[in-house]
């Protein structure tokens, strides 16, 4: 059985195979956890990134897509990248969150991970309230894990503060 948990802490330094990334479209870095994951994996995560915008995602990656990379120097295996909605950018349609959890862990499956930590995919600078955010990201795990039995072993929602750490802990409790 898949346990499902959410901590609070730094995603980057989680032991599990895939960490997801909250990603902008370009795969180049960015802010907030696409900053701090970038920052921590090293150069060699920036250049697989520049390779898959060279192939495949030239045109960028699609919000609700995901895509993985090695880790670089993270203690992780994999990075899975994952574009969430933008409110301020008028995309508002719930499905779109719950893909970027979806397609991370069908990506996950892909690669073999049996381990994979969350961030708060679109929670913060794209607008999405803490508490929506945490029972779609839950929803589609625990739907996702239902539907998969036996493929992953944790998931768990790596949450950097106190106030987005409760609403994933209450997410969880209903």
């Amino acid at each position: 059985m898949t346990e499902v948990e959410a901590v609070q802490g730094d995603i980057t330094t989680e032991r599990v195979d895939a960490i997801v990334n909250a990603a902008n479209s370009l795969l180049l870095g960015g802010g907030g956890v696409d900053g701090a994951i970038h920052a921590a994996a090293g150069p060699e995560l920036l250049e697989e990134c520049r390779r898959l915008r060279a192939g495949r995602w030239h045109d960028g990656l699609p919000v609700g897509e995901a895509v993985a990379t090695g880790a670089g120097d993270l203690p992780a295996r994999w990075v899975i990248h994952t574009v969430g909605p933008n409110r301020h950018r008028g995309q508002t349609d719930p499905a779109l969150l719950a893909s970027c959890f979806s397609r991370s862990l069908d990506v996950a499956s892909e690669v073999g991970a049996r381990s994979v930590a969350f961030p708060a995919i679109s929670a913060g600078v794209y607008g999405w309230d803490a508490d929506e955010v945490a029972d779609i990201a839950v929803a589609t795990v625990r739907s996702w894990v239902h539907d998969h039995p036996g493929q992953l072993d944790v998931v768990r929602f790596v949450l950097f503060g106190p106030a987005i750490h409760q609403a994933f802990v209450d997410a969880l409790a209903s």
